[in-house]
């Protein structure tokens, strides 16, 4: 793909949302790093009804490592691999109490060296609560990333590799949210519904549909 293809496709992805921003609720950088936790293998409609709950009890550090892995397993049993996000969740708050002043660090390293915590959930956060120009590449983004040809890759980490090289300064802080939801809502998994996507004309792939 032409880079003059690439960015006709992101400003028209601008021009239908200006302002995109993670479908997962929060209200501080903490409640946003433990969101995209659970978020792992869950869905962010999923991830949302448990922390709706949890952070009206319990939305910092010392409040969720008081209530100890156990009660926190309360609040997140209707996630997906609970046991294990439950006993990394707690650790997480240990270190944040003890290393960083309870402040979620704004940098990678940092992060990643939290329980849980790995590249993606770190490039997530540092977009999302910090505004730095990281591409979180999931399932969605993989998937369009090379079902449009706009950066083919044979990993994720390939992926966010091209990406971080052909998107343009000026698309790169919302890339990561445009892309997410257009995988989630139109570039879906099984059938694409290339007949009401707003850049089939410029994509690449070559089985599109009418739907």
């Amino acid at each position: 793909m032409n880079q003059q293809k690439r960015i006709e496709i992101l400003t028209r992805l601008r021009d239908n949302n200006p302002h995109p921003t993670t479908e997962l609720n929060f209200s501080s950088p903490f409640e946003l790093l433990i969101a995209v936790i659970l978020s792992a293998q869950a869905t962010d409609k999923g991830v949302n009804k448990a922390t709706d709950k949890l952070f009206s009890v319990a939305n910092t550090p010392e409040k969720i490592y008081a209530l100890g892995v156990d009660g926190l397993k309360e609040y997140i049993k209707t996630i997906g691999l609970y046991n294990s996000k439950a006993e990394n969740i707690i650790k997480t708050c240990k270190d944040l109490i003890d290393k960083h002043h309870s402040q979620v660090p704004d940098n990678r390293e940092a992060l990643e060296a939290l329980a849980g915590v790995g590249r993606k959930t770190a490039n997530v956060v540092l977009n999302t609560a910090f505004g730095q120009p990281t591409i979180a590449v999931d399932t969605h983004i993989f998937r369009v990333a090379n079902r449009t040809g706009f950066a083919p890759g044979k990993d994720v980490v390939k992926v966010e590799e091209k990406l971080l090289k052909v998107v343009p300064e000026e698309f790169k802080v919302d890339v990561h949210h445009w892309l997410i939801l257009h995988g989630r809502y139109t570039c879906i998994a099984r059938k694409p519904r290339c007949g009401s996507c707003l850049i089939e004309d410029l994509c690449e792939f070559k089985e599109k549909t009418d739907v």
